[in-house]
This record gives structure tokens, sequence and C-alpha cells, in this order.
């Protein structure tokens, strides 16, 4: 009953077959392994044009590489204040890009607003020598309050985004969750939005550990490979990493992962939404639920045995409750009676 990340799970029985099967015989490496070789057509099929991959074993070097690649030491990088990489990464995307500096946006829901980051980029300086240079714009799908990027923002944020000649990085930890919410192609809420790479993660929603950086403008390949060999996510075997991503997106199951996470958001929601003293912080648009509590039920539900973290600070109402692909819908049940027992 563990509702902390989806981070706490295991991983999905196909992934773990996957990697099973990779463990039979020899095969080239550094990535000259025919599974890596034929991720490059794999996803370039599930994007629907021509992509180049690069297999990483976690986020955080998914978007500090991917970032180093598109914004100078002297860059800024405009990314949301609740963002990922502003928050949780311990300065990776500083180091990795050599000091660009990350500068932040506000926004309703943990979204960045097209009109504000194109007055913000209006006054920013660019060509005066005393000021980082803007060189690109980070958004989060989905993002950390749950919420989901559709494809209009997407492409008003990118306009804004191209028109002040700077790229636009996605940070997909759970982009797995907002394709399933929206219904929708991956290539709609990326290139055909102006997305130019994509961290594309798959450790959230069943792998092991293997993320992926996806480029759909090209110019930046040569160098992300050199930057991936240096930071030491160049693996020998990386076989290991292309097979979860390989079976991560064969017959759907990414999208099957993500859909049955975010069904159980969606009943847990539905199973406490207007109960007394219960208030929802954002809309519930993914697998992630921020809610106010009344001090009684936390407590009550943390002595049933449920897992979750108070957002903030330890003594904070407001909690966070994340699901999985393998969430139980009884431990959805329990929780909900749980509440509806002690909320007054």
């Amino acid at each position: 009953m563990n509702f902390c990340s989806d981070n706490v799970t295991g991983v999905s029985p196909e992934i773990m077959a996957a990697i099973a099967a990779a463990n039979d015989g020899a095969t080239m490496p550094y990535g000259n392994d025919e599974c890596t070789q034929n991720l490059q057509g794999k996803f370039s099929e599930l994007f629907e044009t021509p992509v180049t991959v690069f297999p990483v074993a976690t986020g955080s070097a998914a978007n500090a590489l991917a970032l180093s690649v598109i914004s100078p030491p002297y860059g800024a990088i405009y990314c949301h204040v609740d963002s990922h990489i502003n928050v949780d990464e311990c300065g990776a995307p500083e180091f990795y890009t050599g000091g660009a500096k990350l500068v932040t946006l506000t926004g309703n829901n943990a979204k960045i607003d097209a009109a504000n980051l194109a007055a913000i980029l209006d006054r920013a300086g660019a060509g005066f020598v005393h000021h980082v240079q803007p060189a690109a714009v980070s958004i989060t799908q989905t993002t950390e309050a749950g919420t989901i990027y559709n494809p209009d923002e997407i492409s008003q944020i990118a306009e804004v985004t191209h028109a002040y000649n700077l790229q636009l990085h996605m940070d997909g930890a759970r982009f797995a969750n907002a394709v399933a919410s929206l219904g929708c192609s991956p290539a709609d809420i990326t290139w055909r939005a102006g997305v130019d790479v994509l961290s594309f993660g798959a450790t959230k929603n069943g792998a092991m550990a293997a993320e992926a950086v996806v480029f759909f403008n090209h110019k930046w390949v040569r160098d992300f490979q050199y930057r991936r060999k240096r930071s030491g996510h160049l693996f020998s075997k990386m076989r290991f990493l292309s097979v979860q991503l390989e079976a991560y997106i064969k017959d759907n199951l990414w999208l099957r992962n993500a859909a049955k996470a975010n069904e159980m958001a969606a009943k847990l929601v539905k199973g406490i939404a207007g109960l007394p003293g219960v208030k929802l912080c954002y809309p519930v648009e993914a697998n992630e639920i921020f809610i106010e509590l009344p001090e009684p039920v936390i407590k009550a539900l943390l002595s049933e045995g449920f897992e979750f973290y108070r957002w903030n600070r330890e003594s904070a109402s407001i909690v966070r409750l994340v699901t999985a692909f393998n969430t139980q819908e009884k431990d959805i049940i329990a929780f909900i009676e749980t509440v509806k027992n002690f909320a007054q």
C-alpha cells in the first residue's frame, strides 16, 4: 500500500523476461549489439519520423545530458520553478552543461505559459555580454503537479522558443502517462508540436533502469555521443538497457502500464473527492494526486500501513499519492474506506 512514488514498484514481467533472454550468449559491447542498433528503427516507427535514440540508465542523466548539448556554459535554460531539473537533480543540469543557469518561471498547475515566456525572453538580454544567453526551454510532461500539457500548449511554447532561436527540451519521465491520458500519438506532443529533444522515461512505468534521449533535431547527435561517454552512460553491456526499452514499447506495453496507473489514480480521487476536509490541489490528469487531508485522516492512513509523502514538510496536511502500473485495486478501495471512516 505504498503510494510514495511510481519508483517503488518492481519490474514489468515482460521487461524482466527480456532482460533474462538478453543474458543468453554473447554480443558486441558499447551499443554495437543488434538490439541497440534496432532501437533507432523502432523508435522512429513509434514517433512516425526518423529519430536518433540514446539509452541511458537514469532520468537525471537523460535530462542533464540532453540539456548539455543544447545550452553552452554561459546559457540560460528556462523551466518551471517546480520542475524536476530545478528541484530534484542536485545541480546535474548545471554540472553537465558546464555552468548554464536555470532561470525559473512560475505558472499555474506547474506549467509554463507561452505568453509569459515570450515576455521574459523579450527582456532576457540576448547579445548583452553581461547576461547569460538564452539557450533552451525545458518543459515537464507529465508535470510535477500531475498535470498535462496538451498539444496546443506545447505548440505555443515551441513557437515562442524557436522565435528566439532557442531549443525546446521535454522532460518525459512520465511521458507515457501523458500520452495515455491524452489519447494522442507520441508525435503529436513532441516533434509535431515543436519539441527538439525528449527525455523518454521508462523506469517509473515498469522498466528496471532504462531511459532514453530521443533527438528529433539531429544537429546535436554528434556532440551527445561524446558527452554520454564522458558521463559514464555509454554502458559496455548496453543490450541490457536496450532490451528494456524494446520490450517497453513492444505491443504498447508502455501505454497499457500508464493507462492502468492513470485509471487507479482516477478511481482513488473519485472515491474521496468531496468528503469533509478533502481538497484537491491540482487537477488529476495522470497518476499523481496532490490532496489536502485532515490530520486525523493522515494519521489513520499511516496507522493502517499506507505510505505516502507529506508534501514540502513533515507536518504538512498536503500529501502526494502516486499510482503505478501494478497498483492493486484492493489497496485503492482500502484507502478510500479509511478516508471515509475518519473524514469529519
